[in-house]
Parts: C-alpha cells; sequence; structure tokens
C-alpha cells in the first residue's frame, strides 16, 4: 500500500529517502472494515481521511432518513468540517466497503508540513483541486434533473454503480430508491 501511496505523491513533488520514512513513521495505515462508523453527528474528530483502497460514505440524517452526499473513493481525502471548527460533527462517515485508510490528525500534518515543507505545497494543491471539483459537482446537482445525475455519475464515477448499494446511490442522486430503478428502465428503453 506504501507504493500505491508514494505513486500518488509523485504525481505532485518527488519524495526523498528521509521524507518517505519520515511518512511512514507516523503510523498511519488503517484496515478499516465495511459498515464501520468513522465519523458520527455531535461527535468531535480530529481525524483526516485518505482513501488508499475503498469507499467512504458521508451522510447526514434528517428527520429520521439518510442523505447521502459524497462517496470518497481511492486517492481522495475527506476533512470533516468539524476537523477544521473543533465543533461537534453534523454528518456521519462510514465505511461502504473494507477500506485502507490513512489517518492523520492536524497535529501529524503541522509536525510533517514543518520539517518537509513540500507536503504542505502539495496539501495545497490537492485542497485547491478538490475545490474546484466540489464546485463543479454541487453546480450540475443543482442545474440537472435526477436522470441527467445519473447519467453524469455513469459517465464520471461508473464504478460506483456496483459497488455502492442502490439506496444510497438513489439517496446520493436526491431520489428516492423505487425511481432510481424507473430511472434505470427508462434509459435502457432509450438504448
Amino acid at each position: 500500500m506504501q507504493d500505491i501511496l508514494f505513486d500518488f505523491i509523485s504525481k505532485y513533488v518527488t519524495l526523498t529517502d528521509d521524507e518517505k520514512n519520515a511518512i511512514l513513521a507516523l503510523d498511519i495505515f488503517h484496515s478499516v472494515k465495511k459498515g464501520t462508523t468513522l465519523l458520527k453527528e455531535g461527535q468531535k474528530s480530529n481525524e483526516n481521511y485518505f482513501v488508499l483502497k475503498g469507499c467512504l460514505r458521508k451522510y447526514y440524517m434528517i428527520d429520521g432518513e439518510e442523505k447521502t452526499t459524497a462517496f470518497i473513493t481511492e486517492m481522495e481525502a475527506l476533512t470533516p468540517h468539524c476537523v477544521m471548527t473543533k465543533n461537534p460533527s453534523e454528518y456521519y462517515i462510514s465505511c461502504v466497503e473494507d477500506a485502507i485508510l490513512l489517518i492523520s490528525t492536524s497535529d501529524m500534518e503541522t509536525e510533517i508540513n514543518s520539517k518537509f515543507p513540500k507536503f504542505e505545497l502539495m496539501c495545497r494543491i490537492l485542497s485547491e483541486e478538490r475545490l474546484g471539483k466540489q464546485q463543479i459537482d454541487f453546480d450540475e446537482f443543482k442545474t440537472s434533473s435526477p436522470e441527467q445525475r445519473y447519467l453524469n455519475l455513469l459517465e464520471s464515477r461508473p464504478d460506483l454503480i456496483q459497488r455502492v448499494p442502490q439506496h444510497q446511490l438513489a439517496s446520493f442522486l436526491g431520489i428516492k430508491p423505487q425511481s432510481l430503478s424507473r430511472l434505470r428502465a427508462r434509459i435502457l428503453e432509450k438504448k
């Protein structure tokens, strides 16, 4: 797994052996089982997540119903908002699949950034990329029909169709599971 991480990092910065060893010394690699809840609504946390393998889901509980807002998969990061605000979380994060995660804290990141400034540069670039992607995703969600959202998902993240339970996928698309079934049937008829 460390090779996967270092290959990913090499797209942004070149690491020396000392820098690689510093990362490995942090003990940040964690195997997490499917169904594990990493963060609950009302809980405080200082943990940041980077997915090496697997799928995480971010969701809210609203009137007893789960509202999925994000799926985080391989080579994607998630810093819960509560980590930055120091307030209790407003949402849940759980594992859709068995996962291998890098779990770090702000203190760990501050330490590594002070020793190796290029990590701070890489994190800034990753944050900017993520923010840009989230803005595009939000705009597409707000301006498209459920059918268009599904077609966009098929094009941009087809792996989710097989990896994620239908009721979670429907929630992510902003529709009910029955509507997703009808939508899929309509799309198949058009082909």
